[in-house]
């Protein structure tokens, strides 16, 4: 039998100066996105949120846990993913690398257009958890 499968990756909420880091990104689809991608074979999906963060940002990150796990099938035009988001602390200044065009620091207020994927629902998700004292606590 021939089974097709979801396939995992990883978001990054990276926390900084009162405001989150999201990338611009170079390939399709474009837009502005939370620092993330493909998790390898053999990786875990700790290790891949490090590792994309760091490629994407320049910033080594401090995970402080999951956040949640978005399984929409139609959350990439591409492929049906399964992501999982991590909210992370980072210090240092933002640089793009790899697939990212920019990388830059906005606040709830101050969110670009368009963004990418399901990462609008993702930062609504995120900016309500904020805003109700964080009322579920992360596992690491």
């Amino acid at each position: 039998m021939n089974f097709k499968n979801p396939v995992p990756t990883v978001d990054i909420i990276i926390e900084q100066d009162n405001g989150i880091i999201l990338i611009k990104r170079k390939n399709p689809p474009h837009g502005w996105a939370l620092p993330g991608g493909f998790v390898d074979y053999g990786e875990s999906l700790e290790s891949a949120a490090s590792r994309e963060a760091l490629e994407e940002t320049g910033l080594t990150v401090e995970l402080l846990g999951q956040f949640h796990t978005y399984s929409d099938p139609g959350r990439d035009s591409r492929q049906h993913t399964i992501s999982t988001v991590f909210v992370a602390q980072a210090t240092g200044e933002a640089q793009a690398g790899s697939d990212a065009e920019k990388a830059r620091l906005f606040t709830k207020n101050t969110l670009p257009e368009p963004l990418a994927f399901d990462h609008a629902l993702i930062l609504k998700d995120y900016f309500d958890w904020l805003e109700n004292g964080r009322t579920w606590s992360l596992k690491p």
